[in-house]
């Protein structure tokens, strides 16, 4: 099956700011750290930012299926609108309640 390619050049330009980060002041370098650095709930909340924010072909950029069930907790309450297409795309539960704000 044929992949399409990101809707932006810009995303592979480690220098480059990422169209969908439009409040952080962050590079594409500095957004995949953010990914793999920090605590859960720090990485939950940029990998959130990726799922509401970025086209879904430009997920696959910056994360994979296996960090998103990982971090699904951490990420769901900053997905917003988005959360019933990543629940419904990954076929992943909405999490228990953890006293954070949904």
């Amino acid at each position: 099956m044929p992949v399409l390619p990101p809707t932006s050049p810009n995303l592979a330009d480690d220098g480059q700011r990422p169209y969908f980060l439009w409040w952080a002041d962050v590079t594409c370098a500095d957004f995949r750290r953010k990914l793999k650095e920090g605590t859960p709930d720090e990485r939950g909340y940029w990998l959130g930012a990726l799922l509401r924010e970025a086209n879904t072909r430009d997920v696959w950029l910056f994360t994979t299926v296996a960090e998103i069930t990982e971090l699904w907790p951490a990420a769901y309450r900053h997905l917003g609108q988005a959360k019933a297409l990543w629940r419904f795309l990954l076929k992943l539960p909405a999490p228990e309640p953890t006293g954070h704000a949904s």
